[in-house]
């Protein structure tokens, strides 16, 4: 999987799970300031991840994670 694949699919299960606009969404929006995601939904997106990429972020590889690009960063550093 590319890192462009990757952006389109967290930005694709972010629009659609948590009703964002996609011309919101930014590599650098910041996960809980900008968009609005609060601890709650961090474990949507650890399901959403799951069910996405085929494996489970840890709570703990999240502490760093402050921007979406960090977020990609992150999804990609397990799939490639």
């Amino acid at each position: 999987m590319t890192k462009e694949e990757v952006i389109e699919t967290v930005n694709a299960f972010l629009v659609e799970d948590f009703d964002l606009d996609k011309n919101s969404i930014t590599p650098e929006s910041t996960i809980t300031t900008d968009l609005g995601i609060d601890s709650l939904d961090i474990i949507d997106i650890i399901v959403s991840v799951k069910e996405k990429f085929g494996f489970k972020l840890e709570k703990d590889e999240l502490i760093g994670v402050k921007t979406l690009a960090d977020l990609y960063e992150l999804i990609y550093s397990h799939v490639k």
